[in-house]
């Protein structure tokens, strides 16, 4: 290791560029409100259960998207494959007016079309933790494409998998 900071000394940038170290998949949330659809970029999703099926996401507290998803309280994840790298940015702010017809109705929600996986949840507990709350979702309803290559976030830079 070349670098080694001790805990009193880690700033937020330091902590972010050693943890995208991780190569992660990447999700859009999306949630319905009455004031229609509404859709974010996350890379913090896991799995927590299966029995009962639990999955978590966590999302910043000042986000746009935490009050919708409380207001909700059901949300979707929609795992995207390696195709959505224009869906990742759009949902992560970059709006992209050539995307277009990105929803399709599932159990109530909007999940993307195309997606690799979907799994849609009820909100069942928070955990307020640091600058974000955990949100652990009882899993409702899923599919996948068992063809589908993932998306993938690694040091600040999408890519797939290769075989």
């Amino acid at each position: 290791m070349s670098d080694t900071l001790t805990m009193d000394t880690i700033d937020p940038r330091t902590m972010r560029d050693c943890c995208g170290r991780f190569a992660t998949g990447v999700t859009v949330i999306t949630t319905r409100t009455p004031e229609g659809d509404h859709g974010m970029t996350v890379s913090a999703f896991m799995s927590v259960s299966l029995d009962p099926p639990l999955i978590c996401i966590s999302v910043g507290n000042r986000s746009k998207m935490l009050p919708k998803i409380q207001a909700s309280g059901r949300y979707a994840v929609n795992v995207l494959s390696e195709t959505m790298r224009d869906h990742a940015l759009h949902f992560a702010g970059r709006t992209n007016e050539g995307l277009t017809d990105l929803f399709r109705d599932q159990h109530g929600l909007p999940v993307l079309q195309d997606a690799g996986a979907v799994l849609v949840a009820d909100l069942v507990q928070q955990v307020e933790t640091g600058d974000h709350v955990l949100l652990i979702g009882h899993v409702r309803h899923l599919d996948s494409d068992p063809a589908a290559k993932p998306l993938v976030f690694h040091a600040g830079q999408f890519g797939g998998v290769v075989a």
